[in-house]
Formats: structure tokens, C-alpha cells, sequence
């Protein structure tokens, strides 16, 4: 037990990286399992397992499944500016962003379990009217989640090195935890009961979730700290508004998001491709799980990289080679499964050696992929900074919120483009996990979804990340100035209050 108290009481990089080091892994593993409770939620709340739910088992129209899953995103995009601003307003004992990761869960975790919930037997009208509260209830309780969540990485250090590793550490825990509602449906499938009666998988997988999301937000509430130093009075709404605008590299970093919706279509077609292409529901168990080395590869590497570079470490170089390797790859991806994906009967299964080319290319992009995630979380936090050494003005919530709407705008535009080339495809819809025949058109447009639409994604994140202007030596001269900034205010302020006392 002595032993387990001392490694939680030691920091996370012992090593001396240029700047003062803070973080312990009793507070960076606290952090990291209210980012678990996060993945928790989002895994529920996957697209695909949503729009599978509301569509195959709840026999909502894809039209309108479409329609809400556009609209109930697009306002929920809409609000991340305002918590950002919320979050940016508020004065606590607490802090800024603790009071919301204190409350918020709870709403988010009830929410989470109401989408599920088999309203079956319901008239149609009182189930789309019951999918639309769930969804925007969920929507709007996990962005007074997300948001703090979000600002108080920018907050709890501002050591580079530190915080990397503090989302790679998190992106390992996230993985893990989150997991555990996801993995109930892809293993419920394996059993002949849920084949025929999978809305009851549903239901049980947001009753999981619903208890992890309270547990796991427990520690973060009680064992981080907000560390970074507001200088002033709190910032207007106005000024929230025009400090955003202020952010040019946060503003390539949104367009790089912005084409990333491509990419996000195939999460909202997995179930649709591992019943109807791949011919049998259990492949959604194989695919999560090849899915799962991601996290940890790029949580590991990603960190141990960073730290070895140390100055020389170029995180928009990084996360162009990131994106050119997932472009190619899902184009390889495309060319290695077309011959056979694409002539399969209904409900036959693929040969072993293209089940083990599907597994193969799921797995390798999805390396990049993770890449590319923990490399845009630090290119976000250095935009932060970059605003604070403008202006002299700190404003994490607002800053988060831009890329968290573009999160949740690519999250819902994603769904809609995979349900509307579905639907423009012909798909035919169908009760429970078990495959119909489709069209040839339907298969194609499934496939696309999984393969060329997230090349033309990757591709096109290119363009503005070339125009992000933050580089290593630039951060840490900006880092600098506003520690001396900061210092020669505070020696100001001390002086006022002698000259006053006298």
C-alpha cells in the first residue's frame, strides 16, 4: 500500500524537460477516469449504435432518424459556445470548471440511459416525440460535461510535455473504461437470445453506462486542481466572443475538424457494414476489438515521442504525416475488399483471408487516427496560450468550445451523410441483426462509407493544418512572455499595495 501512495504522490515526467513539471499520477489518473466516463457515454452513444437502435429496432424512419440526428447535433454544436462562455464567467471557490464536472454527470448519465430505453411498444408519434427529448436532453447534459472537462487539461498544466502525456495517459483510460458499455452489445450478439431480441442489449448498455459515468467523475471532482493564473476581471461575452475571433490557428485547426466529418461517417455505418456486408452481426465484436490497440498505441507513443523530441518536437508536422498514412490506407482498404465484399449473397460470410484483409486495415487506420487526436488535443491547448500571450487574457472555455462544435457538428453532419447515402443507396432497412439481401448500390455505398469517404477526409484536413502557425520554439517563447508578463503585474501590484500601506 506504501508503495501504491508513493507512485501516486510522484509526478508524471521526472525528467527535466525546460519548465516546471506539476502534475502526479494520483491527479492525472483522477483526470483520466472522468475522461472514461466520458468514452463511457460517447460508446453508448456511438452513431452507429444510435442510429441502428432508432432505426432496425425502434422502426423509426431513416428519413426521420436522419432529420433528428442533423438538427438535435446542429443545436447542440450551437451551445458549446455558450458553456464555453459559462465556463469562462464563472468564479467559484471551486474554479472555473470544476462546479459543472461536479454536477453535470448526473444529468448526462440519465440521459445516456434514456435513449435506450424500449419504447417499442409506443405509437410511432410518442416514440419519435420520446427520441427527440433523450437525444437533445443527452446532448445538451454531455456538453456541460465535455467543455469543463476539456478546459481544465488547458488549465491543469501548461507544461507541453506534461500534458501530453496527461492525454495519452487519459486516451488509455478513456479506451479502457469507456469499453465497457460499448463491449455489451458486440457480446450480447454472440448470444442467440439478444440475435432476436437486441433491443434489450440496448437497454442494458445504457444502464452500465449510467452507473460508470457517476463513479468515474468522482475523482476528478475531488483530486484535480485548476492551476492557470486569470489575470483581471472575468472576460464579457463580448470579449469571449472577440478573443475567439483573435485565434488564428484555432480557427485552421476548426477547418482540419470540419473535413474530419468524412472521415467520422464510417463510426454511423459499422453495424450497417458488419450485418449487411459482412453478413453476420457477430463481426461487430470483431470489429470493436480491433479497434481497442489504437488508444493504447498512440497513448504510449505519442508521449514517449514527444518527450524524446523535446524541443524538436513538431506536433503540426506530426499530424500531417498522420493524416497522409490514414489517406492511404483506406484506400488500400478499399482496393483489398471490393472484389469480394461487393458479390456476397445475403447473409454469406467472407472468406477468412478477407476477413483477416477487413481486421487488418481496421486496425491500421485506426492507429493514425488515435495519432491524430492526441496531437490536435496539445495543437488545441497551445492556441490557448497563444490567445494569453496576445491579449494577456485566458479563456479556455470559449476556446474549447469551438473545437467541441466542431466535434459535435462532424459527430451529427457524419450521421446524416452515412443515413443519406444509405437512404439514396436503397438500403432496406430491416428488424433485429439479421441481414437481408441489398442492392448492389447498397453495398457499394456501405463500403465507400467505411473506406473512400474517410480518404477524401483525411486528404482534405490537410489544407488548412498547412497554415497552423505554432511551433515548438514559438510556444515556448510565448510562454515566456507571459510569465514575465505575469511577474512584472504581481511586482506591480506589491509595489501599489507598499505605496498605499505607507
Amino acid at each position: 500500500m506504501q508503495k501504491l501512495r508513493t507512485f501516486l504522490a510522484s509526478k508524471i515526467v521526472k525528467t527535466d524537460v525546460g519548465e516546471p513539471t506539476v502534475l502526479t499520477w494520483k491527479e492525472t489518473l483522477s483526470y483520466a477516469l472522468g475522461r472514461g466516463a466520458q468514452g463511457m457515454s460517447t460508446s453508448a452513444m456511438s452513431a452507429g449504435n444510435v442510429n441502428y437502435f432508432l432505426t432496425n429496432l425502434l422502426g423509426l424512419p431513416l428519413s426521420f432518424v436522419s432529420g433528428v440526428r442533423f438538427w438535435t447535433g446542429l443545436w447542440d454544436a450551437f451551445n458549446d459556445p455558450i458553456m464555453g462562455v459559462l465556463v469562462d464567467k464563472t468564479h467559484t471557490k471551486d474554479g472555473k470548471m470544476l462546479p459543472y464536472i461536479r454536477r453535470a454527470p448526473f444529468l448526462c448519465a440519465f440521459f445516456t440511459f434514456a435513449v435506450f430505453l424500449n419504447s417499442a411498444a409506443l405509437p410511432v408519434w410518442m416514440r419519435m416525440i420520446f427520441a427527440v427529448i433523450a437525444l437533445v436532453g443527452w446532448d445538451m447534459s454531455y456538453t456541460a460535461f465535455d467543455i469543463p472537462m476539456g478546459a481544465l487539461a488547458f488549465s491543469i498544466t501548461q507544461n507541453g510535455v506534461e500534458r501530453t502525456k496527461l492525454f495519452g495517459v487519459s486516451s488509455i483510460v478513456r479506451a479502457v473504461v469507456g469499453a465497457i458499455p460499448g463491449a455489451v452489445l458486440p457480446i450480447a450478439l454472440l448470444i442467440p437470445f439478444f440475435k432476436v431480441h437486441t433491443k434489450y442489449a440496448y437497454t442494458i448498455t445504457g444502464a452500465i453506462a449510467f452507473l460508470g459515468i457517476i463513479l468515474c467523475t468522482r475523482p476528478t471532482y475531488r483530486n484535480c486542481r485548476e492551476r492557470a493564473e486569470h489575470m483581471g476581471e472575468e472576460p464579457s461575452i463580448t470579449d469571449c466572443f472577440r478573443l475567439l475571433l483573435r485565434n488564428k490557428p484555432l480557427f485552421m485547426l476548426f477547418l482540419s475538424n470540419m473535413a474530419f466529418l468524412l472521415v467520422t461517417v464510417k463510426t454511423a455505418v459499422q453495424m450497417y457494414f458488419a450485418v449487411d456486408l459482412m453478413g453476420d452481426a457477430a463481426y461487430v465484436t470483431v470489429l470493436s476489438v480491433a479497434l481497442a490497440p489504437a488508444p493504447f498505441i498512440a497513448g504510449i507513443l505519442v508521449p514517449w515521442i514527444t518527450e524524446r523530441l523535446g524541443e524538436r518536437a513538431d506536433f503540426k508536422k506530426m499530424y500531417i504525416v498522420c493524416c497522409l498514412i490514414a489517406a492511404g490506407l483506406h484506400g488500400l482498404f478499399h482496393l483489398a475488399t471490393a472484389g469480394t465484399l461487393l458479390h456476397l449473397p445475403a447473409g454469406a460470410k467472407p472468406g477468412v483471408m478477407t476477413v483477416i484483409a477487413v481486421l487488418f486495415f481496421i486496425v491500421v487506420t485506426s492507429v493514425p487516427l488515435e495519432f491524430k487526436n492526441l496531437l490536435s488535443k496539445e495543437m488545441e491547448a497551445e492556441t490557448v496560450d497563444y490567445v494569453e500571450w496576445k491579449t494577456g487574457t485566458r479563456a479556455e472555455g470559449i476556446m474549447l468550445s469551438l473545437m467541441s462544435f466542431t466535434g459535435k457538428l462532424t459527430n451529427s453532419v457524419s450521421s446524416t451523410i452515412g443515413l443519406a447515402v444509405l437512404g439514396f443507396a436503397h438500403y432496406a432497412t430491416h428488424e433485429d441483426a439479421v441481414a437481408v439481401a441489398q442492392t448492389q448500390t447498397a453495398k457499394t455505398a456501405l463500403l465507400s462509407c467505411m473506406t473512400l469517404i474517410p480518404m477524401a477526409g483525411y486528404l482534405l484536413m490537410l489544407v488548412p493544418v498547412l497554415f497552423y502557425s505554432i511551433t515548438r520554439k514559438h510556444h515556448a517563447q510565448m510562454m515566456a512572455d507571459i510569465a514575465a508578463r505575469k511577474q512584472a503585474i504581481h511586482i506591480g501590484t506589491k509595489q501599489s499595495d507598499n505605496l498605499s500601506v505607507r
